[in-house]
């Protein structure tokens, strides 16, 4: 902890204002400490009171804009910094091994989400494309995960304290998350929510603004084929758009429809299918895929080559990979 005293001088200045004013007299002397990247700094402060009023007037806490066990604004910048990056129980480690210095979890947690509040009232998303030529192109992609989130009840009992560990209740809740970039630029907008799908659309569409979409953009946006991914990126981008499934998270389907012979042969198969559906030939790996098709009877999980004939059968317009190919520059 470091310790300081406020000089005469300095006392003697605020103590003369405030003498100077009115119905203020001086009262006892208080100790005032708040956190920083030095440590926790304490100071022994003058305070006064209104005769009338009874009011406490702090000069020096007023002055400085501190409050007792605060935090300073460079101690919040950095406990925000690594909130953004890491789970909030590891912030004190990183503020430990950076600073050296510890505060408590709950605190990190609740400086975060404040600042995060913060920037997102301030955020006013844009809902219009502006009326520019714009970018040549632009990549934008849109996914879901499902997250834990944990609630707490608070007690209705004024007159009995509940342990709120005892009331809490875990569910799962889908987090959005939107990314936009223009090729051959080091310049990718990440953005996401636990909204709706509406409100993730408008921040897609804000990653877009930001990232320079115009009248003459086109914009290549890559997905898993869910729905609600496409109708967001055709309703918000319209006839400039064009949608692909993402090839990775088909050849997982693919994959996992392949022959349980060999791997060597497993290998060969999936590698003819890949090179298949760069050509567009996606109905070969259809037929493929069609002498093999097991029973109706049999549930999803156990039938791989019916559940990847379907995921392709349901999204043929968007498996352009021979366009987008040859059209997609790639990045340096």
């Amino acid at each position: 902890m470091i310790l300081f005293k406020i000089g005469p001088i300095c006392k003697r200045k605020k103590a003369l204002a405030c003498e100077k004013s009115p119905g203020m007299r001086r009262q006892r002397k208080k100790q005032l400490y708040w956190h920083s990247l030095l440590g926790t700094i304490q100071v022994i402060e003058q305070i006064f009171i209104g005769v009338k009023t009874g009011k406490v007037f702090r000069p020096f806490s007023s002055s400085a804009q501190i409050h007792c066990r605060g935090y300073s604004l460079p101690l919040q910048r950095a406990i925000t910094d690594f909130g953004a990056d890491v789970p909030f129980g590891k912030i004190p480690e990183k503020l430990q091994e950076h600073y050296g210095i510890t505060v408590p979890i709950s605190s990190a947690q609740t400086i975060t989400q404040k600042h995060a509040h913060a920037v997102k009232v301030s955020q006013k998303l844009e809902e219009k494309i502006p009326d520019r030529d714009g970018v040549e192109q632009i990549i934008a992609e849109m996914d879901g995960t499902m997250i834990p989130i944990v609630k707490t009840t608070p007690s209705t009992d004024d007159d009995k304290i509940i342990d709120r560990r005892k009331t809490r209740s875990c569910c799962w809740k889908e987090a959005r998350l939107s990314l936009v970039e223009i090729p051959k630029e080091k310049k990718t907008i990440i953005v996401g929510t636990v909204g709706t799908v509406d409100e993730a659309g408008k921040q897609l569409l804000h990653g877009a603004i930001r990232a320079g979409i115009g009248d003459n953009t086109k914009v290549h946006a890559i997905g898993d084929g869910a729905s609600w991914i496409v109708n967001q990126v055709m309703g918000l981008f319209g006839e400039r758009a064009s949608y692909l499934i993402d090839f990775y998270h088909l050849c997982e389907y693919v994959a996992s429809a392949a022959p349980r012979t060999n791997e060597q042969q497993q290998k060969n198969w999936l590698k003819k299918q890949k090179q298949a559906l760069k050509k567009n030939q996606v109905l070969k790996v259809l037929n493929n895929l069609s002498n093999r098709m097991e029973a109706e009877h049999l549930a999803d999980k156990f039938a791989p080559v019916r559940v990847c004939s379907r995921y392709i059968k349901n999204r043929l317009e968007y498996m352009n990979y021979k366009g987008a190919i040859g059209c997609i520059p790639v990045s340096q």
